[in-house]
């Protein structure tokens, strides 16, 4: 007997769906797969064949026969156990032929039966829906992020055995049993705001606040350079908590990335809060951009629609660094494996901090023993490529004692937020039918469109443009900073006020051009 089961696979972040064909006939007991199959797929026969006998199936001594379609696609994974045994069980007349059909299975097979988790099955899920697919069977780990997916029922099962029941069940009993739809599944929790840090916590360092609310308000990259325990890394882990929250469609794009590297928590249906990444100085060129025999998201993809901090930016490798640059203006990573191509989405917003020198305290010669020579080779491991990239530079000092002893409540997360999300709303408008969120995000185009300059703005620029030896891209970054001020103010047009300001904010010569 011939049967057919839907399944699906990965390819990046996207999905595709898969038709497990099984054939049982007679013939020379055998447990045949075909269909560019991985290790870990091939290995699915030892694993269904044990599952189904000890879930009390006695499967007749005859030539199994599966193929997994489209052949010509390479299938990796170990979700594909469930749809193979419920095809073995179709193909044996264990329930009705109609019964599976038009339901999509995923799932990986313990050797008693049991249904474990899977990666990657929210993009699946949302994939079977769009291709018109209403039913869904998962692992009861995965339920909640399958039902997020607005259009398709999904039933988390426990084991084969549940699987087989509800397979064998009429149509009213399985409307009963099915579950699915968002739910009350959208914004954060009440622990989830409460882990949030807050900025009233952060004593003086007023401008590294200021630079901080422009960077969240615009999504613009941001540098801090100051001497050990001035707050950088304090002021980079509150950042996420004054960034817009995240839309539905952001929230999607975030979970599917965590789906996709296998990092989901078990029963969470939606990442609601946006993403935070602060990897060590030693991580690898692949752990940071992704990559493996089977490419995996890395660290950069894992930050999309969130903030990546890398903290003492001059002690990561600097091959690791140079390899932001496509990312940082694409805002997707392309990986080429020997196994095929994925792209994954890199639309993150870079906070980096460092000292100023090997022992942290240049300019202050007082405690700074550091040689000229030895500066210059510390900051000369920041490539002007990546300086280039950065919209925001801004320097910190010691906080005095007076700022810390003062009785004066620094302003909060949530003031601060409220600005931003005033900033946002005017962005909104701005790109409102195009694919642009953030000012960040503007191309050159956008820019002539959105920050006309008058005379006198005009004038200020071209004299700017010459005495710090701007590049171009770095004429337009100050642009789009100087229309991120502005909408913090509520101010339409560029005034020489915000242009000067941002202007500000570019890296130091002092510590660069030493």
């Amino acid at each position: 007997m011939y049967s057919t089961v839907i399944s699906g696979a990965l390819q990046g972040v996207s999905a595709y769906l898969v038709f497990v064909e099984v054939d049982v006939a007679s013939g020379l007991p055998c447990f045949s797969m075909v269909g560019s199959l991985s290790g870990e797929v091939k290995e699915s026969r030892e694993r269904v064949s044990v599952a189904l006998k000890n879930a009390g199936f006695d499967l007749p001594p005859k030539k199994v026969t599966v193929n997994l379609s489209p052949a010509d696609r390479r299938k990796e994974g170990s979700a594909f156990d469930l749809p193979i045994a419920v095809g073995i069980l179709n193909a044996l007349n264990c329930f009705g032929q109609s019964a599976a059909e038009e339901i999509l299975f995923l799932g990986e097979l313990g050797l008693n039966g049991e249904l474990k988790g899977v990666r990657g099955v929210l993009p699946i899920v949302r994939e079977a829906a769009a291709r018109g697919i209403r039913q869904c069977i998962v692992p009861a780990a995965n339920a909640g992020e399958g039902a997020v997916i607005p259009g398709i029922r999904v039933r988390g099962a426990e084991n084969i055995g549940e699987v087989f029941a509800f397979l064998t069940q009429g149509q009213e009993e399985k409307e009963e049993l099915l579950s699915g739809g968002m739910g009350d599944v959208w914004g954060a929790s009440a622990q989830e705001r409460e882990d949030i840090l807050d900025f009233e916590q952060v004593n003086g360092q007023d401008a590294a606040r200021r630079a901080a609310e422009i960077a969240a308000a615009g999504f613009h990259n941001l540098l801090m350079v100051g001497p050990p325990g001035a707050g950088k890394s304090m002021i980079a882990r509150r950042i996420p908590g004054i960034l817009p929250p995240l839309t539905l469609e952001e929230s999607l794009e975030v979970t599917s990335v965590v789906s996709v590297a296998g990092l989901m928590e078990e029963g969470k249906g939606l990442v609601k809060t946006r993403p935070f990444q602060s990897p060590h100085h030693t991580i690898s060129l692949a752990a940071l951009t992704g990559g493996g025999v089977s490419p995996r998201p890395g660290m950069i993809s894992l930050a999309h629609r969130g903030v990546l901090f890398l903290d003492e930016l001059p002690e990561f490798q600097q091959t690791v660094l140079d390899s932001l640059r496509q990312p940082l203006e694409e805002r997707r990573i392309h990986i080429s494996r020997a196994g095929g191509n994925v792209t994954y989405p890199s639309d993150f917003m870079l906070v980096c901090a460092m000292n100023p020198c090997p022992c942290g305290y240049y300019p202050d010669r007082n405690r700074c023993r550091c040689t000229d020579p030895q500066v210059r080779r510390y900051m000369r491991r920041v490539s002007g490529p990546i300086l280039d990239r950065i919209d925001l530079c801004v320097e910190l000092q010691p906080v005095d004692i007076r700022e810390l002893k003062s009785r004066k409540k620094p302003e909060s997360s949530a003031s601060i937020r409220e600005r931003v999300l005033r900033a946002r709303r005017c962005q909104e408008q701005r790109f409102q039918g195009t694919s642009r969120r953030f000012n960040a995000d503007m191309e050159v185009s956008d820019i002539e469109k959105y920050c006309v300059l008058g005379k006198e703005e005009q004038a200020f620029m071209e004299k700017l443009y010459c005495s710090l030896q701007l590049s171009a891209r770095s004429y337009h970054r100050i642009l789009k900073v100087a229309r991120t001020i502005a909408d913090l103010e509520g101010q339409e047009t560029l005034g020489v006020e915000q242009l000067l300001e941002a202007s500000c904010y570019r890296p130091s010569l002092e510590y660069w051009m030493m």
